[in-house]
């Protein structure tokens, strides 16, 4: 999976409210090195890093964020 992406690429996820576990929202993140892990990378939102695994749901547009996010929340 990390192979699709490279450090400085904008990305689009599904984040889930940390407080209302119902509640998902599409929001803009970084792709960048993961100061934990050199060599792999990560991403960057809400100042924190998260890994880049095969488990999150990340698009390469708005678009296709919302496009998603209409057909899996609606």
């Amino acid at each position: 999976m990390q192979n699709d992406y490279h450090a400085g690429d904008i990305v689009y996820i599904f984040y889930r409210n940390p407080h209302i576990q119902n509640v998902a929202n599409i929001q803009e993140a970084a792709v960048v090195k993961n100061p934990e892990n050199p060599g792999e990378l990560a991403l960057f939102l809400y100042e924190t890093y998260y890994p880049l695994t095969n488990e999150l749901a990340i698009y390469a547009s708005e678009a296709d964020a919302e496009h998603a996010y209409q057909k899996y929340f609606h």
